[in-house]
């Protein structure tokens, strides 16, 4: 069967296309290698998706996926391997088999580079964050961690350093990769610390963290740090070398495609984290999504 457009990734992104495609008449499948809901199926709480003052991040994305579906959107559990650009289209691969489509939306997102210690991850979502704009405010009037050198770790103390009690800045050199500027007004903050040449080895805590330990790499003492939240802020990783066949990849791996979410490609759109961006949150995401699935629309509307 030939779909209208097939859509790579369950998560807000994705669905959000979905939602749109079906809206214009359009038939959509969505592949997904691991399950729909993406990323924000981490967070207990989301508070910052607008008109929607509090859900779980496994609630929104239930939502999201309940009303593609709804809509006629197919989802299917399958890992895509490669895209193909034919004569009628593209050509989609998955570990199952092919599927053929007129046009064809990537997102698939983008993973935070984890830390690799203990506690890690039992305690994501339990005080572990990757995301302070979107957490933070969990933490107010309390004391947390954040751990990296560059400048998202940067600006992510400087935006709890507003909210939490006591903000630590952890980074394993013995200064900072980020805007110079930046350090110097946390440095202003009393409320801030930098805890420089270390680096985290254990995050604990029972049901929720309770305390971050970190080692000095030069003298070789642990040290622990009472915190009921730890940011972790060294970057993401996209997923999209197998698509480099047929959409650009800047230096990080990320898909170039602008605020019309198209590609170098004509009828190949990317949406969401999967994409090169300033800001990736929820609200960014769905945005996307909305955009690529009219865009993928209009695109079919003028064959």
């Amino acid at each position: 069967m030939k779909y209208d457009v097939i859509i790579i990734g369950a998560g807000t992104a994705g669905m959000t296309a979905a939602v749109y495609v079906q809206r214009a008449g359009r038939h959509a499948l969505v592949l997904e290698g691991k399950g729909y809901g993406g990323q924000i199926t981490n967070a207990g709480e989301v508070e910052n998706y607008p008109g929607i003052p509090r859900i779980s991040g496994i609630d929104f994305g239930k939502s999201l996926y309940d009303q593609m579906t709804a809509m006629g959107a197919e989802f299917r559990v399958e890992r895509v391997t490669s895209v193909t650009k034919t004569g009628a289209g593209f050509s989609v691969t998955t570990g199952a088999g092919k599927y053929e489509a007129s046009a064809v939306i990537l997102a698939t997102g983008a993973k935070n580079r984890t830390l690799g210690i203990n506690g890690e991850t039992k305690l994501t979502g339990s005080g572990v964050s990757y995301c302070a704009t979107c957490d933070g405010n969990f933490f107010r009037g309390r004391d947390v961690a954040v751990v990296g050198g560059g400048n998202t770790a940067l600006d992510d103390a400087e935006i709890l350093s507003g909210i939490a009690g006591k903000v630590y800045l952890v980074h394993r050199r013995d200064s900072f990769r980020g805007a110079a500027a930046t350090v110097q007004r946390l440095a202003a903050h009393e409320n801030v610390e930098f805890v420089l040449e270390s680096v985290p080895v254990s995050v604990n805590g029972g049901f929720a963290v309770e305390s971050l330990t970190v080692k000095n790499v030069r003298t070789g003492e642990d040290r622990v740090l009472e915190v009921a939240g730890v940011f972790v802020a060294i970057g993401q990783e996209p997923d999209n070398q197998a698509f480099s066949n047929v959409a650009e990849l800047d230096r990080a791996g990320y898909i170039v495609a602008g605020e019309d979410c198209m590609t170098r490609t004509a009828g190949l759109f990317a949406a969401g984290d999967c994409r090169t961006k300033s800001l990736r949150q929820l609200t960014t995401a769905a945005a996307d999504g909305s955009v690529a699935g009219v865009a993928a629309v209009a695109y079919l509307n003028a064959l």
